[in-house]
């Protein structure tokens, strides 16, 4: 069923011939199939055979005229034939059943596999889960691979299993299932995800299901340690009559062993949460700002688990008399020792380097130092062999077919649209996309500026949202590092020239590029009726991207839209205020009154009082529009879920080709038997499958994008409204900010009370849940969280439930 209203009126010529003005209605609620009888009727009787008898005259015309009119305006909803209806109808409730049915069973599917893996980890360390890996690897120990295909398959292949079905389950879900979820009106209610438990401490602001993660991995660490101890001691006797010093030294030497498998078991996990575009990261909606903070845990831990390894390995070197030999050794058919020290010292480098003292003020130090996680992965399988990385194939491979499509998704140079200088020191770039990417308010990409490094990348939220152009998105960049700083300089200084030298700066000022966009699967904002938002300083750039999107979807009377919204945000000084008209958010629509509750609270902290030049805090210094290249490529793990998908696949049925021909044609033919060199080999494969696999479906997928383009282009006739008139959006702010202004509250010289902010919005708005999305230093993520749980914790029934949310993170 759907709503159809319309009116045409006219007035014939012959009005002897058929009477008063001819007006027809279609008003309310009407199936397709009515209209089109109506429609039938309309043509084939009275007015059909009148008009039949009268062609001469204009009364024909005016029958015409609405007969086309009526049949334009339901021809898109309803076939010719009357009962096409019911069938369209039939057809499509049993489309959703068959959808329904497919997602139900790909996400059972995937939970099994899935808790199967877990399980996994948790049964090998006892002696029942070593007897069921030993018959396992016994069983298929014949086969082309052998034991590391036993061990690959066991360990790697349920994650690969997951990453394939998650590509059929996204396309299946596709965005309709976003506008169910966002439409579904729930009653308020707690969410793992969104109520914080731990607000203090070395770990953060941590969700009870990050908590509840963080509980298991811990488990985990501490039941492998115990399992494999009493194991060890139960295998003791077979080694004969040892004296206790022997023994002793015996239990050190597997206490160190046991320390490397449980520390091979994390590095399972590592990699999965840094690889940006993940299908894995869409299929679970974490972003990477989130993923980020598991990645940091898990390196933590991964780290002491490594340290306790090797110098557990080392005390007993040590007791030995053999250090300096053993750890210059290079076994053959063992671990290669040296290769372990050096794939230490290259991970302890990386460790010591994310430090917080060391990243916040070395950060290009922390970056350069970072990449050496190359090295880290390729000693580590000249360390353990082929058999021992198989298990940790699954993380490190997705990771690596992230890397590579963003090494070719970065090698497009990015037109910069406009740059706009504004008081504060922050700059707005606007930047070019295709029309066929796609983002949302809450996403973020990553930019390099080829004049200032180019090695160097930093991310930013977009500050702008997908309504508001079709082909451009904007960011805004504070000068607050080296980097930054000589961004806002250098646009200064470019913005300065073109306005006193020419109208339009010459090309190859600056040369950019883009990795990205990257973010939250679904905009979670739209799912809350009721929104506070709270920034600190340059965190107010995603939520103008949200106000801007809130707003466009009220001016367009689309649904899932919030209908109240609190802005808090806290700022150094007064100047900065003039991020919140960095963007055309007032421009939009005058008055949202009636629809549409959007309150501001301001608070500038280092003033007592307001500036002299407060009335122009508002206006930017300076803009210029240039064009030096193409849009942002589509070529990113958040795009194309078809191509995602294929590029994830043939990679992987590559990678296992290589690996076959390698074993049939060079392994065993040969008898290749060294642990270390089995290990590069099987690197390799990785290496030739993502590059030569991997780049086949990319390269297709390029060109694919490029005749997309080309035809968007031709059906536009190359013209792209939204990104020919830049300066035009900062024209036209006035009416709206002053219709606006009387809910602006600017305080000076204090902090926000957020016990005073959330009791007052308890008490206005009732029982609902509220988003409360926070972005700004941790002290701020700490205040926000803290409030949200105390007022969650003494809620009473008809008290609202704060969903805290965080948009903030650090690399």
């Amino acid at each position: 069923m759907a709503i159809f209203t319309s009116s045409i009126s006219f007035e014939c010529r012959h009005e002897e011939e058929l009477g008063e003005d001819f007006e027809v209605q279609l008003r309310g609620e009407v199936s397709p199939n009515t209209k089109m009888r109506e429609l039938d009727m309309f043509r084939n009787k009275d007015i059909y055979s009148r008009s039949q008898s009268q062609k001469s005259s204009g009364s024909y015309c005016c029958i015409l005229l609405v007969t086309m009119a009526v049949g334009e305006l339901y021809s898109d909803q309803q076939p010719l034939l009357s009962n096409g209806g019911h069938d369209n109808e039939y057809k499509i409730k049993e489309t959703r059943i068959f959808l329904s049915l497919a997602k139900w069973v790909l996400k059972f599917t995937m939970w099994v596999v899935f808790v199967a893996w877990v399980a996994l980890f948790f049964l090998v360390p006892t002696d029942f889960g070593t007897g069921l890996y030993d018959v396992w690897v016994n069983a298929t120990s014949g086969t082309l691979f052998g034991e590391t295909g036993s061990v690959l398959l066991l360990y790697s292949g349920p994650i690969v299993i997951i990453a394939f079905l998650a590509v059929p389950y996204l396309l299946v879900s596709g965005e309709e299932q976003q506008k169910e979820q966002l439409q579904e009106k729930r009653p308020p209610r707690f969410r793992l995800w969104t109520f914080p438990v731990l607000v203090d401490g070395p770990f953060g602001v941590v969700s009870a299901a990050e908590l509840i993660g963080i509980v298991l991995f811990v488990m985990f660490v501490l039941w492998a340690v115990y399992a494999y101890t009493v194991v060890n001691f139960e295998i003791l006797p077979s080694y004969g009559d040892l004296t206790l010093q022997e023994k002793r030294l015996f239990m050190l030497q597997m206490s160190a062993y046991t320390f490397g498998l449980i520390a091979l078991s994390c590095l399972a996990f590592l990699f999965l949460p840094i690889a940006r575009g993940s299908i894995l990261l869409r299929l679970v909606d974490i972003p990477f700002e989130h993923a980020t903070r598991y990645h940091v845990w898990l390196g933590n831990l991964t780290m002491f688990l490594l340290t306790l390894h090797g110098l557990f390995y080392m005390i007993l070197w040590a007791i030995r008399g053999i250090i300096l030999s053993e750890i210059i050794e290079w076994k053959s058919d063992g671990g290669a020792n040296l290769a372990g020290v050096i794939c230490y010292v290259f991970g302890l480098l990386i460790w010591v380097t994310t430090l917080p003292p060391v990243r916040k003020r070395y950060f290009e130090l922390f970056f350069y130092t970072h990449q050496l996680y190359v090295l880290f992965v390729i000693f580590l399988a000249l360390h353990i062999g082929d058999t021992n990385f198989s298990k940790v194939f699954g993380g490190i491979f997705l990771f690596m077919l992230d890397r590579f499509l963003r090494f070719c998704q970065s090698r497009m140079t990015v037109n910069i649209v406009s740059m706009k200088s504004l008081p504060c020191g922050t700059v707005k770039l606007v930047l070019s996309k295709p029309g066929n990417l796609r983002y949302n308010a809450l996403s973020f990409i990553f930019l390099r500026v080829w004049e200032i490094s180019w090695l160097q990348w930093h991310p930013f939220s977009v500050s702008s949202s997908p309504l508001d152009g079709k082909y451009h998105l904007s960011v805004l960049v504070k000068a607050f590092g080296d980097w930054t700083s000589m961004l806002s300089r250098k646009v200064s200084n470019i913005t300065e020239d073109s306005q006193i030298e020419l109208p339009l700066l010459p090309p190859g000022q600056i040369m950019a590029s883009v990795e990205g966009p990257y973010g939250h699967e679904s905009p979670y904002h739209l799912m809350y009726e009721k929104l506070v938002l709270v920034a600190g300083g340059s965190g107010i750039s995603p939520f103008l991207a949200i106000l801007s999107d809130i707003l466009h979807r009220t001016k367009d009377k689309k649904t899932c839209v919030p209908r109240n919204v609190l802005l808090v945000w806290a700022v150094k000084r007064s100047n900065e205020l003039s991020l919140f008209s960095s963007t055309g958010v007032e421009s939009i629509c005058s008055f949202f009154s009636d629809k549409l509750n959007i309150e501001v609270q301001m608070y500038v902290t280092r003033e007592s009082e307001p500036s002299l030049e407060e009335g122009n805090i508002h206006k930017a210094t300076s803009s210029s529009v240039f064009s030096i290249g193409g849009g942002i490529s589509a070529l990113v793990g958040t795009g194309n879920k078809i191509w995602v998908g294929c590029y994830v696949i043939i990679s992987t049925i590559g990678f296992v080709i290589s690996l076959s021909l390698l074993d049939i044609f060079y392994i065993n033919p040969f008898s290749i038997s060294y642990w270390w060199y089995k290990g590069l080999l099987f690197v390799a494969c990785m290496v030739v499958s993502v590059f030569i696999y991997g780049g086949f479906v990319v390269g297709l997928w390029h060109l694919w994008e490029k005749r997309t383009l080309a035809m968007e282009e031709s059906q536009e006739d190359g013209v792209k409204t939204d990104m020919m008139r830049p300066n035009e959006v900062f024209t036209e702010k006035n009416l709206y900010q002053e219709s606006l202004a009387s809910s602006y509250a600017v305080r000076y010289g204090c902090r926000p009370d957020f016990k005073e902010i959330f009791g007052s919005v308890s008490a206005r708005w009732g029982s609902v849940d509220v988003g409360v999305v926070v972005c700004g230093p941790q002290t701020l993520l700490s205040s926000v969280a803290k409030e949200c749980r105390s007022q969650n914790l003494k809620r009473r029934n008809y008290d609202p439930i704060f969903h805290f949310n965080s948009h903030s993170f650090s690399l």
